[in-house]
């Protein structure tokens, strides 16, 4: 597993743990993140959604269970996996933190083997939609949305069905490498689709006429590279 895709974010009002947690998660590879309590853990949220967090329940001001709440309220926290950091483990609080939105407890005194062991193990059930990974492309008045299915050129709007889309995506998304026809139709088509050169070259002369722009060029005798419009 890549664990530098993965961000932490690390709330205890407690300066040794903050250090000796955050210490190890960075060995780990982890991209890390802290905060001394509740509010300023809301704060770094709303400005860098992480992909999980470990959040001590009790903290001066605001508990844990509050300051997921909160969290659980905000955009784009749906899937941020929340693991609390406890001395408490009586039966009620355990509760009121897995309906606040925890997905599991760390009993502390804690033994950090054993945390990175949890923390790997929760992350693999991260599963990301692989379109929301996917970048908003630009290149010069050329923008290009993968989430929206969105292409604008010099401004204004352009509508490319699926295949166009992902076609001047892919090219758009490596500049000025060629692409051969059989590079295009395994990335665009897929495996096991029988189209011709002909299908090829009617959609990229398609992608032409409605930019009203010469953004993908012929490498004749090679294939097509896609050019930066001005």
């Amino acid at each position: 597993m890549d664990t530098s895709k993965y961000h932490i974010l690390l709330v205890d009002d407690e300066p040794d743990i903050r250090e000796f947690l955050g210490y190890n998660i960075k060995k780990e590879g982890y991209r890390i993140t802290t905060a001394k309590n509740g509010l300023e853990a809301i704060r770094k949220v709303k400005k860098t959604v992480p992909d999980l967090i470990l959040m001590d329940i009790m903290m001066p001001g605001m508990d844990g269970i509050e300051a997921v709440k909160q969290i659980k309220g905000l955009p784009g926290t749906e899937k941020v996996i929340i693991v609390f950091l406890t001395a408490r483990s009586d039966e009620l609080t355990q509760i009121e933190g897995f309906e606040a939105g925890a997905d599991d407890y760390v009993s502390k005194p804690l033994k950090p083997k054993v945390l990175m062991h949890r923390i790997k193990a929760l992350l693999r059930r991260l599963k990301k939609d692989p379109d929301e990974e996917k970048q908003v492309i630009k290149r010069g008045s050329l923008e290009i949305d993968p989430v929206k299915y969105e292409v604008k050129c010099k401004g204004k709007e352009v509508f490319l069905p699926k295949k166009e889309f992902n076609l001047l995506y892919m090219m758009a998304a490596h500049p000025e490498k060629v692409f051969s026809r059989e590079d295009i139709l395994l990335k665009v088509w897929g495996k096991g689709v029988v189209v011709g050169d002909r299908t090829i070259d009617v959609h990229i002369r398609k992608i032409r006429e409605k930019m009203s722009s010469n953004l993908i060029q012929t490498i004749k005798g090679v294939g097509y590279k896609f050019v930066e419009p001005v």
